[in-house]
């Protein structure tokens, strides 16, 4: 089997996670954003997996690995860890295949995220303030009834899943040049920089996260597994101190870049992608294009074709109109 270095997961794994998830998960639009191309000089894209099943790019991986469970394990349920979006894709899942599942959420997950995870079957679990102690929970539970736990990035089959989504990009775009990619414990990038550099390795991959949490990029300098986090984000999908050791194998190996984000970055990308471009997103979901929003990649746009990954859209009526408040009072205010 061929791989990059010998890293974790291999062109042959997403090559096999594409198959196994083309029975449900959706191929997700690819558009031209004519507003980010304007104001960089380059042709920007925007890969909307806020339209994937359950509003994220998330069910993809979480199909994939669960897919591969033996029926041994299936018929005793499985259970995950989320602030809400690999909930809900480990959720539909579990209903899709006939399993049952349980979800820790953090007490402060959004309640859209929670009652979508609700709706689709699942137990809910509310426990903690963290992600991190979310987690614990969901190893004691483990330990206790042996169902088995699916980690929500730093497993190989759920890398090769988010990888997918590299495949669906070369079929529109094969001289791709930059894919901007939110980043939160690295499943995503990782499976697509898997497929991407396996099929140019000059493909440009670089990973966005907030100023307040990003584990990923202060490990990515360090060039070790090194947390982070200052205060909370908006970006509460990313919202991960330390990612995960596979996963940092892989951005450490293939990731050419590492950008942060302020909040207000986010804030602005968020109502710049709804009033510009017509797309609803959460925090996380818009990521990469605050870091082209920003102007803090100009050095990799123009003249370029650059995809903007979209990561997610489950985001609060209330957050939304927070955002939009806060912008209509700036305004006001000049």
């Amino acid at each position: 089997m061929t791989r990059i270095n010998n890293l974790p997961v291999s062109i042959e794994d997403v090559y096999e996670a594409k198959s196994i998830i083309s029975e449900y998960a959706r191929v997700t639009p690819l558009i031209k954003s004519y507003y980010m191309s304007s104001i960089t000089g380059g042709e920007v894209f925007t890969k909307l997996e806020n339209m994937q099943l359950t509003g994220s790019f998330k069910f993809r991986g979480a199909f994939n690995k669960i897919s591969h469970l033996t029926d041994e394990q299936k018929a005793k349920g499985v259970i995950a860890c989320s602030a809400g979006n690999h909930a809900q894709g480990v959720a539909l899942t579990s209903k899709l295949l006939g399993i049952k599942s349980t979800i820790v959420m953090p007490l402060t997950a959004p309640q859209a995220k929670v009652d979508a995870t609700r709706g689709y079957g699942s137990e809910v679990i509310l426990f903690g303030q963290t992600f991190d102690e979310a987690r614990a929970k969901c190893e004691e539970i483990v330990a206790e009834t042996g169902v088995t736990f699916i980690d929500p990035y730093d497993d190989e089959f759920v890398m090769a899943g988010q990888g997918t989504i590299g495949f669906e990009i070369l079929d529109e775009i094969w001289d791709v040049d930059n894919v901007i990619v939110p980043v939160g414990g690295g499943g995503l990038i990782s499976g697509l920089a898997v497929a991407l550099k396996t099929f140019n390795p000059n493909i440009k991959i670089v990973g966005v996260q907030s100023e307040n949490i990003h584990g990923m990029t202060s490990s990515f300098k360090e060039r070790k597994i090194t947390p982070h986090k200052e205060a909370a984000t908006i970006a509460d999908g990313c919202a991960v101190e330390t990612p995960g050791n596979l996963t940092f194998e892989v951005v450490n190996e293939l990731v050419d870049e590492m950008i942060l984000v302020s909040e207000e970055e986010i804030e602005i990308a968020m109502k710049d992608l709804i009033q510009r471009c017509k797309v609803v997103v959460e925090g996380a979901g818009a990521l990469a294009s605050a870091a082209i929003i920003s102007g803090k990649i100009d050095h990799l746009l123009p003249n370029k074709k650059t995809v903007a990954i979209v990561s997610g859209g489950n985001v609060d009526l209330a957050r939304i109109k927070e955002t939009v408040d806060h912008f209509i009072v700036a305004t006001e205010k000049v």
